[in-house]
């Protein structure tokens, strides 16, 4: 007997097979391309097929972003993964991004199980439709568990998570796995976290906040038969300590498949063979149907991004992130001029949130909006002092690492196992200057208030995105500070409305910053 697990994760609302950075070129990746895959491998495989959709598919690209804006209702979305008939899907973190009454509409109108069992409504209930779901094919039990990374709250809008709890994944599968393993033959726990250890040797790959705890499931919780993650974004198929483990990537780029081999033995059933790979979906048709039926939102999206909202007098293209985290860019001054305008705050931080930023040309259009910023990020004023101030810098300090020649290079743990530009932050409102030879915690060698030093208890209003204003990133020293003033447009909005009042944004910095070593500072 055999059981085929098919399995995707991180969609983030790509649709179809573009990246959405020219209109006129295909992309290899997109739900219709995954259609595709899925329907090959049923037609193509005799065995008993399972199908799992592990999370983050409501937000995450400009077509999200246009459904959320212009249909305000997540029905189109779906409808749209319906029709590719999953077995289950999993709440993944940005689910929760556009507010719980969208998340909720989202989920009545599912098809199938949508599964979490370590978020919990203040009641007690559980959020989702359900913990885990039970499915049989061709007469196998087969235990599904749906798990949520527990680090939400960290991130999130308070008001898009009123009245929720999220605990531990690992406490929460030790509890459930004994409950279906007694239940089912196979035992699959799907994860929308990662993994915060190298998978062979146990090193730590990251700081262990709770945010990823994939390596923990599966060396502390036995029991589990398949293991599905994602989160991360990374692509990984692989065996590890008797358990087939698959992360798929992200954009539907790739679909996650194991295979099992499977024997009964006097009434109780054995895996004796467990096969792993990651499809890829680059050569693969898209599905014809689902392609002419949709086809009027791929075009009101597109439509949408072309739409010339402003002009540049300069240059503002972005030709190397890394340098532009280095040396003070007019892109990132216009975004932190744009955040103090709207927040009225004092000081601004933003960062460049991904290297695939390309920056502004000489006409402005939506497009270059969203995929430079590409988050639904609210902004919050919150009221810090001179102390936590040099905490955050020391904190984006970090970032940097000196090579073997005394260069500046991006520090490896924010690289691998997931890149993380976004936890790097620039400042506006102060002048400051990182000495990366210095030890972590001492590089914030000069910073000053309007030309006079910050002192420990100076009181300033910043102004931020949320994810960074409740300590997203881990930035403790936000931690739980009261926001003084909301801004609750997303920031794509506020760029696009500030554009227009503008007509021309001027390419300008004021070079209020400068990252080095110490030989470079005079």
């Amino acid at each position: 007997m055999k059981l085929t697990i098919l399995a995707t994760s991180d969609i983030h609302s790509y649709l179809f097979p573009t990246d959405y950075t020219n209109r006129s070129v295909e992309s290899p990746l997109g739900l219709f391309k995954v259609a595709s895959v899925l329907q090959k491998e049923k037609m193509e495989n005799e065995n008993s097929i399972l199908t799992i959709e592990n999370g983050d598919f409501i937000q995450g690209s400009p077509l999200s972003q246009y459904v959320k804006n212009h249909y305000q209702t997540p029905k189109i979305l779906g409808s749209a993964l319906n029709e590719l008939d999953f077995d289950v899907s999993i709440i993944g973190n940005h689910e929760f991004n556009y507010g719980l009454d969208y998340l909720n509409e989202y989920i009545a109108q599912i098809n199938h199980p949508v599964l979490s069992a370590n978020i919990l409504t203040k009641e007690g209930n559980y959020f989702a439709d359900c913990p885990a779901k039970i499915i049989e094919k061709n007469g196998l039990k087969i235990g599904i568990l749906g798990l949520t990374t527990q680090y939400i709250p960290h991130w999130e809008h308070p008001k898009n998570i009123k009245d929720l709890q999220f605990f531990s994944a690992v406490d929460t599968a030790k509890e459930w796995v004994p409950k279906l393993r007694k239940k089912a033959d196979i035992v699959i726990v799907c994860y929308h976290g990662g993994f915060e250890s190298d998978l062979f040797t146990g090193e730590p790959t990251e700081e262990h906040t709770g945010e990823n705890e994939g390596y923990q499931l599966i060396n502390e919780v036995p029991g589990i038969d398949v293991f599905i993650t994602g989160h991360q974004h990374r692509e990984i198929a692989e065996v590890i300590n008797g358990v087939p483990i698959i992360q798929p990537g992200h954009r539907g780029e790739k679909v996650g498949k194991i295979e099992l081999e499977i024997e009964k033995q006097s009434e109780k059933i054995k895996i004796i063979e467990k096969k792993v790979e990651l499809i890829s979906t680059k050569n693969i048709l898209t599905d014809k149907k689902l392609m002419e039926k949709y086809q009027f939102l791929g075009t009101e999206v597109e439509d949408w991004l072309d739409e010339i909202i402003g002009k540049t007098v300069g240059d503002m293209k972005i030709k190397d992130p890394n340098q532009a985290r280095i040396k003070e860019h007019p892109y990132v001054e216009f975004i932190n001029r744009v955040q103090k305008y709207y927040g009225k705050a004092d000081i601004s931080c933003t960062a460049l949130f991904s290297n695939n930023v390309p920056g502004y040309g000489e006409n402005i259009t939506s497009r270059d909006v969203i995929l430079n910023y590409p988050f639904p990020n609210t902004l919050a004023v919150i009221k810090i002092n001179g102390a936590e101030l040099k905490a955050a810098l020391e904190k984006t300090a970090d970032y940097f690492t000196l090579n073997e020649d005394n260069e500046i290079m991006i520090h490896p743990k924010y690289c691998i196992p997931k890149p993380q530009p976004y936890n790097y932050d620039m400042y506006e409102g102060i002048d400051y200057i990182l000495d990366i030879s210095k030890p972590i915690g001492e590089r914030v060698v000069q910073l000053e208030f309007k030309g006079k030093p910050v002192e420990e208890k100076d009181e300033f209003e910043l102004v931020t995105n949320q994810y960074r204003a409740v300590g997203g990133g881990n930035y403790s020293m936000f931690e739980g500070k009261k926001f003084i003033r909301e801004i609750n447009q997303p920031m794509s909005e506020l760029l696009k409305e500030y554009i227009r009042l503008k007509k021309v944004i001027s390419a300008e910095v004021n070079n209020n910053f400068q990252v080095m070593n110490k030989e470079e500072i005079s």
